[in-house]
C-alpha cells in the first residue's frame, strides 16, 4: 500500500519570500509524500529575486514560483489541505478563510528577510538565515509520520517544530 500525499499550504502576508522558499523546500525534500503550496493574504504579485537566488544556490527547483492570494486555496476546486503553516507573524494574526480539508495549523514565525535594509551582503545573509531555519523545520516536519500519530499529537509536534531555532 502506498503512502498518500499530504497537501501543505505555507502562508505569509506578501507571499514573496519566506512562504515561497518553504513551498520549494518542502516540494523538494518531501519527495512526493508532501505537495506544498504557498499564498499570501495580501500578495505582492512578485517573488523576491533574492529568494529565488537562495533557492538556486541551494539546488532547490523553484520553476513556476509565483506570488498568489490565499483565496485560491479557499475556493471551490482547491486542493483539500492537510496542513496550513504560517511563516510570518502578521499572517498568523489574520482571520484566515475556511480551508478545504480541515487542516492542522501551526505557526512557524521567522523574521522577514525581505524587510532587511542594508548592504547587498546583509540582505543575502538574511535570506540565507531564513532559508536555513526553514530547512531545519521542514526536515523535522518530513520526519514525522502522520499515519502513526493521532491528530492532537501530530498538531502538537507540528507546532513544536515552529519553536525550533
Amino acid at each position: 500500500m502506498s503512502e498518500r500525499t499530504y497537501n501543505v499550504l505555507f502562508l505569509c502576508t506578501g507571499n514573496s519570500a519566506r512562504s515561497i522558499m518553504a513551498e520549494a523546500l518542502l516540494n523538494h525534500l518531501g519527495r512526493g509524500r508532501f505537495r506544498a503550496y504557498s499564498a499570501g493574504s495580501h500578495p505582492t504579485g512578485h517573488v523576491n529575486p533574492l529568494a529565488l537566488e537562495r533557492l538556486e544556490k541551494e539546488g532547490i527547483p523553484a520553476e513556476g514560483a509565483r506570488s498568489k492570494s490565499w483565496d485560491e486555496f479557499a475556493s471551490p476546486g482547491a486542493p483539500p489541505l492537510d496542513f496550513v503553516i504560517t511563516v510570518c507573524d502578521d499572517a498568523a494574526g489574520e482571520v484566515c478563510p475556511a480551508w478545504p480539508g480541515q487542516p492542522l495549523t501551526a505557526h512557524w514565525g521567522l523574521a522577514d528577510p525581505a524587510a532587511v535594509e542594508g548592504s547587498e551582503g546583509e540582505r543575502r545573509l538574511a535570506f540565507a538565515q531564513a532559508f536555513a531555519l526553514l530547512a531545519r523545520r521542514i526536515a523535522l516536519f518530513t520526519a514525522l509520520n502522520p499515519l502513526s500519530l493521532e491528530r492532537l499529537a501530530l498538531e502538537r509536534k507540528l507546532r513544536e517544530i515552529g519553536r525550533t531555532g
